[in-house]
């Protein structure tokens, strides 16, 4: 089930969140921190944009939908697949994390299992992928990342057919983004749920705002992100339950 937002505004009250989504998919969360009092900060540490090949992609769609299982990595699949033709299919379909099952559900796809664990590792435990020998599976996803389901799938026999419905790219940040930086208090919030979103805003930004940053206190969405963060400098880190909005807005509030 989604989660509701938590109303308990009382330790993001005038405090500023920066959020590091993709540009363009930030709003909703923007309004949650402006609800419990929080002041929005969109930095956006990758940006989404379609497959290189729009007609190829949708072939491999539309034959992966055939296959035994469905596999979709993001929300950001789920948005770019529907796009390119309807999701409908017999096959089983899984996705990685609540939110990516709720963006899927958004498209017909009326149950999509997800794991408890909101992340690759979670969903490869899932019982559904266990016993793949022989069994046709598609991965609907971006090139890139970690890797981790590709390796892990083909590992244990699965015929794996991969669709790249759309690509990950640096942002484009101007100067409105490196002045609202330079500004930065240190009780600010940095929401991050993405390691690549990460270190494109290290290589990014110029020292003195990336100094800044690091300065506040980075919310991550999982343990491998809170070793990423610590890695790239952050000092102050609070681990969140998973990368949902609400997730990172409790671990936002619990914040010192």
């Amino acid at each position: 089930m989604r989660r509701e937002v938590p109303v308990d505004s009382e330790h993001l009250r005038g405090r500023i969140v920066v959020i590091t989504r993709p540009a363009g998919t930030a709003a909703s969360l923007a309004r949650h921190v402006r609800a419990l009092g929080g002041v929005p900060l969109l930095l956006p540490g990758l940006a989404l944009r379609g497959a290189a090949n729009e007609a190829a992609a949708r072939a491999g769609l539309q034959a992966a939908l055939a296959d035994e299982l469905v596999v979709f990595t993001s929300p950001a699949a789920a948005r770019h697949a529907a796009a390119l033709t309807s999701l409908q299919t017999k096959a089983m379909v899984l996705a990685v994390g609540q939110g990516t099952a709720n963006a899927l559900r958004r498209f017909g796809i009326d149950a999509p299992l997800a794991p408890s664990r909101q992340d690759s590792e979670g969903l490869l435990a899932h019982a559904a992928l266990q016993d793949l020998q022989g069994r046709q599976v598609a991965l609907i996803g971006a090139p890139g990342g970690r890797g981790v389901l590709r390796e892990q799938l083909a590992a244990r026999g699965a015929q794996l057919r991969e669709v790249h419905v759309y690509r990950r790219v640096p942002p484009r940040l101007d100067r409105r983004h490196i002045d609202a930086l330079l500004r930065l208090p240190d009780s600010a919030r940095v929401l991050l749920s993405s390691a690549e979103a990460l270190q494109n805003l290290q290589q990014l930004l110029p020292a003195p705002a990336w100094a800044r940053l690091r300065a506040a206190t980075a919310v991550v969405s999982s343990e491998r992100l809170a070793v990423a963060a610590r890695a790239a400098g952050f000092v102050r880190i609070v681990l969140a339950g998973s990368a949902l909005s609400a997730d990172l807005l409790d671990a936002a509030r619990r914040a010192r």
